[in-house]
Order: C-alpha cells, then structure tokens, then sequence
C-alpha cells in the first residue's frame, strides 16, 4: 500500500506539531543571532543518539537533501560509508594520480581494478595496500559496478559531464515525473548549484589538451553524425589557467579517475559546503548502516558500524531517526533496502524493491588511428564533447581521453546506449548477501547500439578498432558500468516523490530512482529529481 502524501500526526516518529515547534525555536534563534538548540552536534554520531533526519550516503540525492532540510531548520545527520578526503597524503596531495595508483586509489582491494587493463601488450593492474580508498569497483559475477567512496559519493571520480537529457527524451526516462517542471525549474536550479559551465570553443579549437577531442569531431562530422559539446562541473577558466602554468595542474596532470586536487567542483565544493554552512549538518564518513527499522518508541532504529581505514570494524552504533532518506546510491540503496525487506527488518517494502536496476547501457571502445591523425601527448582528464546518434542508433558516445602522457594515436569512447535490460538485486540466505542477476550476454544490445557509430566512422577513415584495451583481442569494454541506476524505481518501489511504500519517513532520494536509463551522464538528473522531491517531501511531509 503506497505511503500517504499528506502529512500525518506521527509519521515516522515524529509529530507534526512538535517537528513545527522545533524549527521556528530555531529559526527564532538564528534571527537573534544565537545558536539554534537543535544545531548538528560536531564529530562523528554517539551511539544511543537520536537526530531529527539521518540521511545515509553523501552523493548527489544525499547532499542535495542535506542543503534543504537545513535551510528548512531541520537538522541532519549524514552518514558515509567511505572517507572524508579533506587530508594530504605523504605526497602534499589528497588525491592520488590516475597514472600513478596507490593506496588512496581503491575501496578496499589489493590490486587495482582499472577500466583500461592493457595497453599496447602490457597489463596495467597493479597491487596496492588495502586501505578505504576513493573508488570502489564492485563485482557482481557479470558486471563491474564503478561507484565513488567518499563524502561527495561519485562526484569525487567521475569525469563532470553534467549533461541535461533531451527534452523530447525524457519522458522515456522518468514517465511519471512532469517534464515543464523539471526543464523549466529543477535542472536550472542543479545545473546552478552544481557549478555547471562550458568550454570557451575558441581555446577548446587551440589546446594541445583536446586535440584528442578534435580528432574525434573531425571523425564524427565526416560520417555526419552530431557532435555535441557538453558542459562540466571542471572550472575551464581554472583550466585554462593550467594550460598557462600559473595555477596547479589537475585537469592537465591526468588526475580523474581517483580525484581532482583542483580545478573540479564536486559535492564538497558545492552543495556539501552550502550544507554545512548552515550549521544544521553534520556528516559522520566511514560509518556503514547495516540495519534500518522502525523503533518502539515511532521513527527508526538505524545500527552503523565504525570502520577503520582497512575496512575494520571499530565500534558498532545503535542511534535512532525520526525520518531516513536512503541515499547510499544505486547499489548501496538498493542492497541495503533489499536485505532489509528479506531479513524481517523492513517487511513491508514493495515486492519493486531491487527491480528495475540498469547500467545506463555503458560499454567502452578504442580505435587506432592514422599516423596522420594523432591524438596528442598531452590529454586533458576532463572529457567536454560526445557524438549523438540516439534518435537514429540508440547511442551517445562521449570523447574520452586516454591520458598516458604518450602519443597513442588512439581515439577512446564511452557509449551510452538505448537497452531494455533491467536487473534485480535479490538476498541470497545461504550466502549471507544480496545478489544481483545482471547477465553479460545483455551487454550486445549495447554493442550494437554504439556499433551505429563506430563501424561507420571505421568504414569512412579506414581504421580499426583497438583490441589491447580491455584484454588480448577484446574490442569491447563490455563488462563495466560507471553509471548504476534503479533498484528503488520511483512510483513503483516509491510514490512519485520517493517515499518508500509501507513505512512513513523512509524514503530513497538517489539514483536507484531512476529505471536503468537517463539517455546521457546522469549526475544532472538525479540532483535535479532530488531537487523536486525533496521540495515535495519538505513542503508536504514536514
């Protein structure tokens, strides 16, 4: 039975009428230039706490619900699984290089597990000390699930692409979400907040940075296929800098992958600031929630494990939540809500929990060009363009950069592509663990999807796709997704505003949302849904 919308006289806990009482003490307080009584305690949450909202995970939907709450006048608690990244390491910085990995690099492994594991013959893996690092490559048997590790979640290790969806699109992606207010409101208001801007095309044409980039529009509009620039979260003004050396080099120093040390507006730049500015967030990282259910007393007992920096646990906390906004992303989210449906904890959650999870069609390629189309030494890490061919093909492709640091004369894509496949996340209880049935033959849609370009620009410049990339004669990186989405699909799993359905004041508020798909990088989408559903939830719910 779907939660009800209209705010109740205890839902979740906590009364309507004592939660009103709360904030205008607050904000009374705040007018007078005092402290609010109920400000967001500093350092990580105590055990037997109680707090007004907990919010598991720091990504996009986390942070976004973090900012509004706050300035609501309602205090938050946000618990992160990863670290909180604001510490150099013995080299002065705080994010280890994508040429040069190490034990800031990986979530919990002792060997690297990189997109690219070849290059010309030689593998490119390499074993690192097992520490809580920034980026987690998850294996689920058939897929390798990319997910940040941190507090930013997966705004610290993507590559910024902050792409809004076609209008005409985006009823293919969230049916059920009003299109006018999303365009005319909700992704203006992210794209805003998120620090989006665009590359000056005048320098982007001159850059040794993006001839890698130009190389590919010069394929791309040869086989008349659009080609798109795309803006990002990186601050090319501060690129540009780079470029001129009087500024340190991130973009330009193949940082990406592990982290920008500068140059790139993540979540702790943005949102995140704005949330703690407030005084009414306090961030607990490496905790993990294990169990979530509701309290004797109304609202919610939440157990958190205190983890060490190799993963160990140091303490085990029990606190409780008047209201719990699942956050934790697609994976996190979905495995937790999941567990937590199988194991008696959360029983009434919907039988759509776990379902609807997709990849966003991701699939990787190379091709080996011409001597005479090189690709440049010199690589900006931050990808700006991408060619479309969804209306005709079913696939947008963005540039990539390979940056080496050597002449590969090599062109590199990530395709997004149109695919029907959905998975489910289902608790095993023998094993102990949630599991998910991705299969990899599903990933062939993908490839012809992103075949529509790639075999026809290969037949216009008479090239060949790399096949060292991804493994010893494998074209395809067809076995990874940096962009997990679904699990908790909203107005099946949720209402239309991401309440979880059976239990008043729990609600998802991330990617799992989102049925497998967004047609581009979804990082946008996301913030501008938790922008709407959060406005609702506020003006409704509290």
């Amino acid at each position: 039975m779907a939660a009800s919308t209209a705010p109740s006289e205890r839902s979740g806990g906590t009364s309507r009428r004592r939660f009103l009482i709360g904030t205008s003490s607050i904000a009374g307080l705040s007018l007078l230039g005092l402290p609010g009584r109920a400000a967001a305690a500093a350092g990580p949450i105590g055990n037997g706490a109680h707090v007004p909202v907990l919010i598991i995970g720091t990504g996009y939907g986390g942070s976004v619900a973090a900012l509004r709450l706050a300035q609501a006048g309602v205090p938050v608690h946000m618990v992160e699984m990863g670290m909180a990244w604001d510490t150099p390491g013995p080299d002065g910085k705080i994010f280890a290089n994508t040429r040069t990995p190490d034990y800031r690099s990986y979530w919990l492994r002792t060997r690297t597990k990189q997109p690219i594991v070849n290059f010309l013959g030689f593998p490119l893996d390499k074993d690192v000390p097992r520490y809580t690092g920034i980026l987690d490559a998850e294996d689920f048997g058939e897929i390798l699930v990319y997910q940040g590790r941190g507090v930013g979640g997966g705004s610290l290790v993507n590559g910024g692409m902050a792409v809004t969806p076609k209008r005409a699109r985006f009823s293919s992606v969230l049916p059920s979400v009003n299109a006018a207010e999303m365009y005319d409101v909700y992704y203006p208001r992210a794209n805003a907040e998120l620090g989006v801007n665009e590359i000056d095309v005048s320098w982007f044409d001159s850059t040794p940075a993006y001839q890698y980039s130009r190389v590919g529009r010069k394929h791309a509009q040869r086989s008349n296929f659009d080609f798109l620039y795309v803006p990002n979260v990186y601050d090319f003004d501060y690129m540009e800098q780079e470029a001129a050396g009087t500024v340190p080099k991130s973009a330009l120093a193949a940082e990406i992958l592990y982290g920008n040390n500068h140059g790139k507006k993540s979540l702790q730049q943005t949102y995140l600031a704005r949330a703690k500015a407030t005084g009414l967030v306090t961030i607990s990282a490496l905790h993990r929630v294990t169990s979530v259910s509701p309290a004797s007393g109304g609202g919610y007992t939440v157990v958190i494990e205190q983890l060490d920096t190799t993963g160990g646990v140091t303490a085990t906390k029990t606190v409780t939540a008047d209201r719990v906004f699942f956050a934790a992303g697609s994976v996190g989210t979905s495995k937790l809500l999941v567990r937590m449906r199988a194991t008696g904890k959360l029983p009434n959650l919907s039988g759509e929990v776990g379902k609807g999870w997709g990849d966003n069609g991701n699939v990787m390629c190379g091709r080996a060009n011409h001597l005479w189309d090189p690709t440049g030494a010199l690589q900006s890490s931050i990808p700006t363009a991408g060619i479309d061919n969804w209306d005709d093909g079913g696939a947008f492709a963005e540039v990539a950069p390979i940056p080496t640091g050597i002449e590969t004369w090599a062109s590199f894509y990530l395709s997004i592509t149109d695919t029907p496949h959905r998975a489910e996340f289902t608790w095993n209880a023998a094993a102990g663990r949630v599991e998910l049935n991705w299969q990899a033959s599903w990933k062939q849609v993908s490839i012809d999807r992103a075949k529509s370009i790639f075999d026809k620009i290969n037949r216009k410049e008479g090239t060949i796709y790399r096949t060292d990339l991804f493994g010893i004669y494998k074209i395809w990186g067809d076995h990874l997704t940096y962009h997990p989405l679904g699990g908790a699909v909203l107005g099946k799993a949720t209402d239309n505003y991401g309440r979880l359905h059976g239990y008043p004041g729990l609600y998802a508020i991330d990617g799992s949302l989102i049925p497998g798909n967004t047609t581009v990088n979804p990082f946008v989408t996301i913030t501008a849904l938790a922008e709407r559903n959060i406005e609702k939830i506020i003006a409704t719910d509290l």
